[in-house]
């Protein structure tokens, strides 16, 4: 029972992965594909390389079973397109004339299997069949990796790092007691995202939440905008509007980057803070208003009161809770879950069922300082998702910017060679002496040395380095 049980589980696992069988002999091509469908893989067979290129751009085939010896296009070329269009595809090169070597160059070119003709079917459907179960294990665990996600989310935000999980259990515990509440945290790390989490789990989540990006607006407009203003007030005034703090009565009001607020504007949220009422610009009538203030800001309010450009008063009105959320250089190990979460996401929108990165372009994420921390990382995914053309998102799809990146790094490792101290020493004291025009003073400032000391490190150093500093003199 249990072998028969074995053996329909292989033969529906077959099943899920589509073969193109590719041989300019077409009596080999068809023979092939004869003999693996009989065993219950869906195959396709031809004898044109750029046939079998379009099969894989559409996605039509997981794996390619392809001659070596091919007229126009050899096989190591097509694998070389093959794996150019989509990095995830399985390529087994077939030859008639076997040679290590050969093997070597082809699976160093990404080839998953090398094999020799007449093909030795036992070994060629142990080969799928070791496929298939990589397949197979590949999709339960992108489907594990799903619902992990899923428990990862905190009201949209993505986290599983000791920081954020921080983050996230103090949210929980101020949310239904907070009035007034501060974010901090470097730009592009998510501060909105945890305003919108603080209001969504409160009492008032089913009120109104409003945003206001304090940066964006020169006084008169911010606070026309947070307070409303009566119809002539100022030029343009043509109607009586409300502010912010109106329109959210009873709900929350989110103000972004509060740091960029002059004193005067501070003095008057200050008001809004103790009082709880507002005066609409041009009109002497005060008004009451029961919100709920979330304010956030990139700076350090701290030393922004100790240099006078932040009330101390509105500061410690705010800071009686406040919540502070890393960066992604202090939480590395985040990055591989937001990037699964950005992929899913943009995968979504743009209609493309991503199964992932491949590992170098996870290698490449992994290597970048991300200054412009989770927005940073999200605008990478959305734009690499808009050119992919794959199921696997490569380095090829991600900014220049990143690319250069990789290949500086790989440059760099290629150039490197060990060198013996006083070899190193002479080589930097001739780049030192480049940067300053050969100017020696300088050149002994900026080594830490003193200018006796630079002339015996020259005389000890080897000719070609002691003419070089005797040319710049």
């Amino acid at each position: 029972m249990n072998v028969l049980l074995e053996r329909s589980l292989v033969e529906l696992s077959r099943k899920n992965l589509p073969i193109c069988i590719l041989d300019d002999e077409p009596y080999h091509a068809e023979v092939t594909s004869e003999r693996l469908q009989a065993a219950g893989f869906p195959v396709t067979g031809t004898t044109n390389a750029e046939e079998a290129l379009q099969k894989v751009r559409c996605g039509s085939c997981r794996v390619v079973v392809a001659d070596m010896k091919m007229p126009g296009m050899d096989g190591l070329a097509f694998l070389e397109k093959t794996l150019q269009c989509d990095p995830g595809m399985y390529v087994i090169l077939v030859t008639g004339f076997y040679a290590v070597d050969s093997a070597i160059e082809a699976i160093k070119h990404g080839a998953y299997d090398y094999l020799c003709k007449p093909i030795e079917y036992t070994r060629l459907l142990k080969t799928l069949d070791d496929l298939t179960d990589s397949f197979t294990r590949g999709l339960q665990i992108r489907d594990l990796e799903d619902k992990l996600l899923d428990s990862l989310l905190f009201h949209g935000i993505v986290g599983r790092s000791p920081a954020m999980l921080e983050v996230f259990d103090l949210a929980k515990k101020i949310a239904r007691h907070y009035t007034n509440a501060l974010i901090t945290g470097p730009t592009g790390s998510g501060k909105e995202l945890v305003a919108h989490a603080l209001h969504q789990m409160s009492p008032v989540s089913q009120e109104r939440f409003a945003v206001c990006n304090c940066s964006a607006l020169v006084d008169t407009l911010l606070e026309s905008q947070l307070f409303g203003h009566v119809r002539g007030s100022f030029t343009g005034a043509t109607e009586t509007r409300p502010g912010l703090f109106e329109y959210a009565n009873g709900g929350t009001v989110f103000l972004d980057e509060i740091g960029e607020t002059s004193l005067q504007m501070q003095a008057k949220l200050l008001r809004v803070i103790q009082n709880r009422e507002i005066q609409r610009v041009g009109s002497p009538e005060v008004r009451k208003v029961d919100v709920r203030l979330i304010a956030a800001t990139n700076r350090d309010l701290r030393a922004e009161v100790l240099a006078g450009r932040f009330r101390e008063d509105l500061f410690y009105r705010l800071s009686s809770i406040e919540l502070r959320v890393p960066g992604l250089a202090e939480r590395p190990g985040d990055i591989p879950i937001l990037v699964q979460h950005f992929v899913k996401k943009y995968g979504e929108t743009y209609g493309k069922p991503f199964q992932g990165l491949t590992r170098r372009a996870h290698i490449v994420l992994l290597q970048h300082d991300w200054p412009g921390n989770v927005r940073e990382l999200e605008n990478v995914i959305a734009s690499a998702a808009i050119t992919a053309n794959s199921d696997f998102i490569d380095v090829g799809d991600l900014p220049e910017h990143l690319q250069r990146s990789r290949r500086h790094t790989a440059s760099a490792a290629t150039v490197w060679s060990p060198l013996p101290l006083d070899e190193v020493r002479s080589v930097h004291i001739q780049r030192v002496l480049e940067m300053c025009h050969g100017n020696r003073v300088r050149t002994a400032q900026v080594l830490g040395i003193g200018r006796t000391s630079l002339y015996r490190f020259l005389k000890r150093s080897d000719k070609p380095v002691a003419l070089a500093a005797r040319r710049s003199a």
